[in-house]
């Protein structure tokens, strides 16, 4: 449903998405979309292809061109009866969709190195696109931008950073060009983000579901008492910020979110999974990349092992990964305790571009820190076997490993003697004779974990239990 119409006789308008200095999806068939009369016919060329559409009842069009290879710039004209639009500076080139929470909101200007950043951030083939902040009850046709920009030293500092240092490496590394859509919004939990058409199956969101479905609900968004957040009802951003998108093919998607579904952190891993299943429905490409940050060390250290709802929510992260055409940006060792904002968003993007460049461009590059694989006990040690387990290092000052807890039968844990032996790690205690679980980077802030492999990256934090969980209800 739109909340908007035009006046009869009303000029062609073209979506908020298709503007100057926009990308379009590369290899695939292009959209162009926007609003007319109803009946009315568009006319739309671009590079030597003209076709044209009719208007809808609802006064809706589609203009749809066959794929073009990477290239550009190019002019695109939209013609109708009353007028004739040119968007201007258009490359042809890979689209990826940035969302979640704040910190994939939060900018260049305020990360590491930002005066450095900026000045550098020359990049004419990398073009920004960030969605403005918006609520609706129901999916959208469009969304609300400030439109399409280069970027360039004038247009970065504000831009998302974790998008920026993504895109900037895919660029460097594919000499393509990559449109960045930032649309997150910070303190979100994940039910915002995921569609009706997927939360209406969810019992324990019925009644939310059904008061939105209720004819005045977008009327109390709109009231001053009702005061209605983002997470206050599911979907509320996807309707908004991301269902307009869907109408326009992407290369991929990355996400930065979690924080705020901490407090729930054991069933995030069905509510994360879900949401990356809907978008690819919404979308109509069940193959669509979907890479994401695992969340980074944060709040003070403890002196002993206990329970941690973040802890909870990296596993449940880390559980995606069962998911095809996924993968995992661990962010352990980046994090402050102080501050759940890391400045350094640099590693966080380029660790992304790895995941983007092995497994959606082929490339012969390591993406993977160590994953834990299986466990056995030996007497009064249990042997940890790793995935990505080439050159596994402990990368520390004393040249040993920390990070590693262990419990007996008791299900008390201790932290515990780590040593690597090829591709495995050894681990053990003297306070614990017959062990049978080992826990790695459990913790808030597991701000002494360091094991890595030979690309440098950190092995995901990892529990061989099946214990209950302190969020399990």
């Amino acid at each position: 449903m739109l909340f908007f119409m035009f006046p009869v006789g009303a000029v062609v308008k073209l979506s908020a998405f298709i503007g100057d200095n926009m990308v379009i999806q590369r290899n695939v068939p292009i959209h162009i979309q926007g609003w007319a009369d109803a009946g009315e016919t568009v006319k739309v060329t671009l590079n030597g292809q003209s076709r044209q559409a009719k208007a809808g009842k609802d006064r809706l069009w589609t203009v749809r061109l066959q794929a073009m290879p990477h290239d550009g710039p190019y002019e695109m004209t939209v013609q109708g009866k009353k007028n004739v639009i040119t968007v201007k500076n258009i490359l042809i080139g890979d689209i990826w969709v940035c969302s979640g929470q704040s910190n994939m909101e939060w900018s260049i200007k305020d990360s590491k190195n930002p005066t450095e950043e900026i000045a550098n951030a020359a990049y004419p083939n990398i073009r920004l696109l960030t969605v403005n902040r918006k609520m609706s009850s129901l999916p959208l046709k469009d969304v609300e931008t400030s439109g399409w920009n280069e970027c360039n030293p004038q247009t970065i500092a504000n831009f998302s950073a974790v998008a920026y240092f993504f895109g900037r490496a895919l660029h460097q590394q594919l000499d393509i060009p990559i449109g960045l859509v930032n649309t997150s919004w910070g303190g979100t939990n994940v039910e915002a983000w995921t569609g009706m058409s997927m939360m209406n199956t969810k019992t324990e969101y019925k009644d939310k579901m059904n008061v939105m479905s209720a004819p005045d609900f977008p009327e109390k968004m709109l009231s001053p008492a009702e005061k209605i957040g983002p997470n206050d009802y599911p979907s509320l951003l996807f309707n908004a910020m991301i269902a307009p998108l869907t109408y326009f093919p992407i290369k991929g998607i990355i996400w930065y979110q979690g924080e705020s579904n901490a407090h729930n952190a054991y069933n995030y891993r069905y509510l994360f999974s879900d949401m990356i299943k809907n978008w690819r429905s919404e979308w109509k490409l069940p193959e669509l990349p979907f890479y994401f940050v695992q969340l980074a060390n944060f709040r003070a250290p403890t002196l002993y092992p206990q329970d941690s709802d973040l802890a909870e929510l990296r596993e449940s992260q880390h559980q995606t990964l069962r998911l095809p055409f996924t993968g995992e940006a661990v962010a352990i060792d980046i994090g402050e305790a102080n501050d759940i904002h890391p400045r350094n968003k640099q590693d966080v993007g380029y660790r992304l571009a790895l995941n983007a460049l092995a497994k959606t461009y082929g490339k012969n590059v390591s993406y993977s820190g160590p994953k834990y694989r299986s466990m056995r006990i030996d007497g009064n040690k249990i042997i940890i076997e790793f995935d990505y387990a080439e050159g596994l290092n402990a990368k520390s000052k004393y040249g040993y490993l920390q990070g590693f807890s262990i419990a007996g039968a008791d299900k008390k844990f201790v932290w515990a003697k780590a040593n690597i032996e090829g591709t495995r790690v050894i681990v053990q205690s003297d306070k614990v004779s017959n062990p049978v679980a080992v826990r790695y980077a459990w913790a808030d802030n597991p701000d002494d974990a360091n094991l890595y492999n030979s690309a440098a990256l950190p092995a995901s934090p990892f529990r061989t239990d099946a214990w209950k969980l302190s969020t399990q209800r």
